[in-house]
């Protein structure tokens, strides 16, 4: 390999790394027992359900807000407007949830959790 090779692979492998830091800033994992403890105490946090609108009325988590993952882009910001705002994210086994946290760190929203699945939720549901 020559010189400029070497200079543009370790530039390359820089901005990957640097990337990927970017998206996980302020992302942050938060179990059943550490958000039902945030959602008593604090009015303030939003409990962001992204799954579909049939499975949110076949069993949600009670205070939750229904925003789609397929629409979270476009609807977010006119639903929830302060980017400071805490934000719980759950769906229903962890992966849209984890790829709608990832979206609103994008969108640069600060304060996002990542609850993971209803379906490890050991509360009451509605």
């Amino acid at each position: 390999m020559n010189k400029w090779t070497i200079i543009l692979l370790i530039v390359i492998i820089g901005l990957f790394f640097y990337n990927n830091s970017k998206k996980q800033a302020g992302y942050r994992t938060i179990n059943p027992t550490d958000a039902q403890a945030m959602l008593s105490q604090n009015e303030e946090v939003i409990l962001l359900d992204v799954r579909s609108k049939e499975e949110y009325q076949e069993k949600h988590i009670e205070g939750s807000l229904l925003i789609p993952l397929n629409v979270l882009a476009e609807q977010v910001e006119i639903k929830l407007p302060n980017k400071n705002q805490k934000i719980i994210v759950y769906c229903r086994s962890g992966n849209r949830s984890k790829t709608a946290a990832n979206t609103l760190l994008s969108m640069g929203y600060k304060n996002v959790y990542d609850l993971g699945g209803i379906n490890s939720w050991p509360f009451d549901t509605n």
